[in-house]
């Protein structure tokens, strides 16, 4: 219970991270003039050419922000550091924020770009489906982030007990994929991407989370009440960026690939991102404008309170704050 209840971390969280600077471009303001802004991800994989393109793409120097990007094996660590103070803000999924705004932590909800859930459980091609769980070993990742609650939603939906499978804390997508093809576990919870090589391998997608949990968001950006409170301007020009840099990105496949190929070091005739493109355009999983859907985190709360993973009250409104997006699309125009 104590990796639920604690949600700083007991040694600095930067030795995890991989830090990333975005290149100053002809047009943009100079480098001293840049405000520096620490935003944390998940590790960085097919879907790359979205995540990193406002500091790849020279979004962020256009609206004056010199955007540093951050990696970790989980949003649950991301999470963790920002509340040390070691980020400005961080992208994930809303159950461990959630928890932590219900034990008091000083978190908002700032926007939500990636309000459709591209993501699955791949398994064995043994199993037949998700019943078929029962007794197996699932992986997951650690407790409260996005992969665990997933897997959480998914197995409640089938009416399977969590004391029913056994869970396997691995890191990072690639990480609990890689352990479905090597035959350590029976399932993974992991991001579609991995569709175009899994049947070569000898995995299936189980169950795809736009059919089983349309409700699940993937990621909303979280920023603290004091950061907004001090640095309210810059967050805004951050959400800025991001928003401009989504729009590109939608809208230029080749560009989104190359910048997944840059950031991962997959070579740029990989087929990975360039499905995660195909897929998010097709079922509109990014929205630039990051719209907050209140009725999809409520139902988070909801499940986590079913789940037994939240266990104290919170109030979903309280967590929202719409000025800084307010102000983002005004500076990037409607």
């Amino acid at each position: 219970m104590s990796s639920r209840s604690s949600w700083f971390p007991a040694n600095r969280l930067l030795g995890r991270v991989v830090l990333l600077t975005a290149m100053a471009l002809p047009g943009a303001a100079s480098a001293a003039e840049l405000k520096p802004w620490r935003h944390g991800v998940v590790e960085a994989k097919s879907d790359a050419g979205f995540v990193f393109m406002a500091a790849k793409g020279g979004f962020a120097e256009k609206q004056g922000i010199d955007l540093q990007m951050m990696q970790f094996k989980g949003d649950a660590l991301a999470l963790r550091a920002m509340l040390a103070g070691e980020l400005d803000s961080y992208e994930g999924s809303p159950g461990a924020p959630l928890i932590a705004a219900s034990r008091g932590a000083d978190i908002k909800v700032v926007g939500c770009y990636w309000p459709g859930l591209t993501y699955a459980l791949w398994a064995k091609k043994s199993v037949g489906g998700v019943a078929d769980l029962k007794g197996k070993t699932l992986a997951i990742s650690g407790p409260g982030a996005l992969p665990d609650l997933f897997a959480r939603a998914v197995l409640d939906k089938a009416g399977i007990a969590g004391n029913e499978v056994r869970f396997s804390v691995l890191g990072s997508d690639g990480d609990r994929f890689k352990a479905v093809t090597a035959g350590v576990v029976d399932a993974a919870a992991a991001a579609t991407g991995f569709a175009p090589v899994a049947d070569k391998l000898g995995v299936k997608m189980l169950v795809h989370a736009h059919d089983v949990v349309p409700e699940y968001i993937r990621f909303c950006t979280y920023v603290s009440g004091k950061t907004l409170a001090e640095r309210g301007d810059d967050a805004a020009r951050f959400l800025a960026a991001s928003m401009a840099s989504w729009r590109y990105a939608l809208d230029n496949r080749d560009r989104m690939i190359a910048v997944t190929s840059e950031v991962t070091g997959v070579k740029a005739d990989d087929p990975r991102a360039g499905y995660v493109h195909d897929e998010v355009v097709k079922l509109s999983a990014i929205d630039p404008a990051m719209p907050i859907p209140v009725e999809k985190l409520t139902w988070m709360r909801d499940l986590l309170t079913k789940t037994g993973n939240l266990t104290k009250p919170v109030d979903v409104k309280a967590m929202v704050d719409e000025k800084p997006r307010a102000r983002a699309l005004e500076l990037v125009g409607k």
